[in-house]
């Protein structure tokens, strides 16, 4: 059974910085497509960063220069950088996998099968 559970997540001020984690279970991360997205209250959900088998990696442009997703092949799991973190950065952050995706480096939420639970970010201006 796949498991990925999320932590990190916390308040910050604007500029400051998070690491968010995401453990998985029953999967591989280095053999998954692998993605964070977030989801801010009335709003739908959005793909932040994905990450397919080889490393490569795509990010949105709202984030791109300033979160970086990275696997730790040794503990299993999937991280995301946040630099320069701003109040439009709110949200809550889940971890989703997939073992095949409709598109390279997918940010379709519809593309994962496999969400953690999600952990909440906040940044305060």
């Amino acid at each position: 059974q796949v498991g990925l559970v999320e932590s990190g997540g916390g308040s910050v001020q604007a500029g400051g910085s998070l690491r968010l984690s995401c453990v998985a279970s029953g999967l591989t991360v280095s053999t998954y497509y692998m993605a964070w997205f977030r989801q801010a209250p009335g709003k739908r959900r959005e793909g932040v960063g994905s990450i397919d088998r080889g490393g490569s990696t795509r990010y949105a442009d709202s984030v791109k220069g300033r979160f970086t997703i990275s696997r730790n092949y040794a503990k299993n799991t999937l991280s995301l950088q946040m630099n320069s973190l701003k109040p439009e950065d709110t949200a809550m952050y889940y971890c989703a996998a997939a073992w095949t995706t409709s598109q390279t480096l997918s940010l379709e939420a519809n593309d994962y099968r496999h969400w953690g639970q999600g952990t909440q970010v906040t940044v305060s201006s």
